[in-house]
C-alpha cells in the first residue's frame, strides 16, 4: 500500500440497498432524515402515531425510487415497539439501521408537572427507544452496516427551567445509549447519539417561542449529520455529536 493509499479515506460507505427504520418520520426532523436516506438509496420504514400523515409522507418518499413501508404505531404503547420491529423485518427481510427520533416535550414549571406528564415523557423519549433497540438487536447482528442512532437533545446533558420531565427523559436516553454502545460493541453494531439544541421545528416553536428561528439549525442540518455518521465507517468512530444554534456562544 502506498502512502497516498493510506491517506485516502476509506470511510465513505455506500448506503444503497440498506434498510432503515425512522420513528417520528411523518414531519420535522424525522421526515428530513427519511428523505436524506431515500436520496442515498436506502429503503425506509417510517413510523408515526398518525396514520394519515404517515401514509402521505410515505407516498412522497417513494418518489426517490426506494421502497418505503409505512408502519403507523403509537409508541406510548409498550407493546408497539416489538410489533414495529417485527413488521419491518417481515416486510424487508432485514434491518440495518435504526433511528430513534420520535419524542415529546411539554414545557412546564417543575411544580406544575403532573405525574402523568412525567410518565408520558419517559414512555416516548426513553422507554420506546429502549424497547425498539432491544427488539432490533438480533436483526442488526446479521447486518454488515448495523447502526443505531438515538436523537437526544442538549437537555440530555444540560438542564433548562420549565423542562424537568423532558430533561430527565433525555438524560435517561443518553445513559441508556452509553451502556448499549458498550454491550453491542463486540457484535459490530455502532451506536451514536446526536444532541442538538433548538431546531427549527413545530415542537421547538411551541416549547421555546423565545428562540429566533433564523439562528436555528434546520431538520435538514440534522439529517445531513446523520447521513455523515452512517457513511463514516472507517476506523475512527464518533460516539456523540453535540450541536448548537449559530447565535449561541461556543462552549457554553
Amino acid at each position: 500500500m502506498t502512502y497516498e493509499d493510506e491517506l485516502r479515506s476509506t470511510s465513505n460507505a455506500d448506503l444503497k440497498g440498506k434498510t432503515a427504520l425512522v420513528t417520528g418520520a411523518s414531519r420535522g426532523i424525522g421526515y428530513a432524515i427519511a428523505a436524506r436516506l431515500a436520496e442515498n438509496g436506502v429503503n425506509i420504514a417510517v413510523n408515526s402515531s398518525s396514520a394519515d400523515s404517515l401514509i402521505q409522507a410515505a407516498k412522497e418518499l417513494s418518489a426517490y425510487g426506494v421502497s418505503v413501508f409505512a408502519c403507523p404505531a403509537d409508541l406510548f404503547d409498550p407493546k408497539a415497539p416489538a410489533k414495529v420491529i417485527q413488521d419491518v423485518v417481515s416486510h424487508f427481510g432485514k434491518l440495518d439501521i435504526l433511528i430513534n427520533n420520535a419524542g415529546i416535550a411539554i414545557p412546564k414549571p417543575f411544580e406544575d408537572t403532573s405525574a402523568e406528564e412525567w410518565d408520558m415523557h419517559m414512555a416516548l423519549n426513553a422507554r420506546a427507544p429502549f424497547l425498539l433497540c432491544r427488539e432490533a438487536i438480533p436483526h442488526l447482528k446479521k447486518s454488515d452496516h448495523a447502526t443505531i442512532i438515538n436523537v437526544s437533545s442538549v437537555v440530555g446533558y444540560k438542564g433548562y427551567v420549565n423542562q424537568a420531565a423532558y430533561t430527565a427523559s433525555k438524560h435517561a436516553l443518553m445513559g441508556m445509549t452509553k451502556v448499549l454502545a458498550q454491550e453491542v460493541f463486540d457484535d459490530g453494531i455502532r451506536v451514536h447519539v446526536i444532541a442538538p439544541g433548538g431546531v427549527r421545528t413545530e415542537m421547538v416553536s411551541k416549547t421555546r417561542p423565545d428562540l429566533a428561528e433564523a439562528a436555528m439549525p434546520t431538520p435538514g442540518d440534522i439529517a445531513d449529520l446523520i447521513i455523515f455518521l452512517l457513511k463514516f465507517r472507517g476506523n475512527a468512530v464518533i460516539d456523540q455529536i453535540n450541536l448548537r444554534r449559530s447565535s449561541n456562544i461556543p462552549w457554553k
